[in-house]
Formats: structure tokens, C-alpha cells, sequence
């Protein structure tokens, strides 16, 4: 019973760092695309935070659902590879950010293809390796801590 109970709060860990991953990907791109069109300069402080707390959560939604395969085939790696370096989330990130790229690549209308922007790929890319470090903060320190000490994998000598 005790294992059962470690399973289901590693998978409530793996959950609650997945939603973290999204939201700080979310947030980067917004204060990417926020300064880039220099919003909040001129207008109210409470304008630029009303508009953060709508869209952060709404493009965070978005982000989870596009980017949930390769993440997922990702954490699961780490998980069975008890990777628990911050460099092995962040570049998984980035690939699954440039997964999530190749898929918006096929989705897009015939002249409307924001994915060719090399800007918009490397914004990508780098709200990947942001929410692929949040992962980190939330569940990937303690990747693998599941399996136990007794349940290490044998190493190349067959050990």
C-alpha cells in the first residue's frame, strides 16, 4: 500500500511541475511579446497586470495542450533515467519546444505562417527551456526517487 501512495504522489509531483512548466513558458512569452510591442510603457501599471493574469493562464492552456506528447515522452525519460540535472530539463525543453514548432509549422494557413519568423522559433524555443527548467524546480530534482536504492538499473558491467 505504502508503494501505491509513492506512486500516486510522484505522478501528483509530475502533474503539478507539467502545469509550473507551462505557466513560466506561458509568462516568458508574454513579457517577450509584451516588451517587444512595448506595452506597458504608457499605460497603467493595472492595465499591464489585468492583461498578464488573463493571458498567462490562457496561453499557459494553450501551451499544455500542444506541447503535452513531447513533454510527456520527455518527463517519462527522465523519470526512468532518474535525471535529475536542471541541463537535462532545459534541453528537453527546447526539443519539445521544437516539436511544438514542427507541429504549428503543419497547422498553418497558406500565408500566415508565424513559425517561419526565425524571432518567433527562438521565442519558442526559449519559453522551453524556461518551463523546462520550472519542471526542474517542481519535479525533476526528485526524478526517479520512486524506483528506491534497491531498484537501481545495472550499470555497463552488468552488475
Amino acid at each position: 500500500m505504502a508503494a501505491v501512495f509513492i506512486y500516486l504522489l510522484r505522478f501528483l509531483f509530475i502533474i503539478i511541475g507539467y502545469a509550473t512548466a507551462a505557466l513560466a513558458a506561458s509568462l516568458f512569452l508574454n513579457l517577450l511579446v509584451m516588451s517587444a510591442i512595448e506595452f506597458g510603457q504608457d499605460e497603467p501599471l493595472p492595465a499591464a497586470l489585468g492583461s498578464m493574469l488573463f493571458a498567462v493562464p490562457l496561453v499557459a492552456l494553450w501551451i499544455a495542450y500542444i506541447a503535452f506528447v513531447p513533454a510527456m515522452l520527455a518527463i517519462l525519460l527522465g523519470e526512468i533515467m532518474g535525471k535529475r540535472d536542471w541541463l537535462f530539463y532545459a534541453l528537453t525543453g527546447a526539443v519539445a519546444a521544437a516539436v511544438v514548432i514542427g507541429l504549428m509549422t503543419g497547422m498553418a494557413e497558406a500565408g500566415h505562417d508565424m513559425t517561419a519568423d526565425p524571432g518567433f522559433a527562438l521565442a519558442i524555443i526559449a519559453s522551453g527551456i524556461f518551463g523546462g527548467m520550472a519542471y526542474w524546480l517542481v519535479a525533476g530534482r526528485s526524478a526517479g526517487n520512486w524506483r528506491g536504492r534497491d531498484a537501481t538499473l545495472p550499470g555497463p558491467s552488468g552488475s
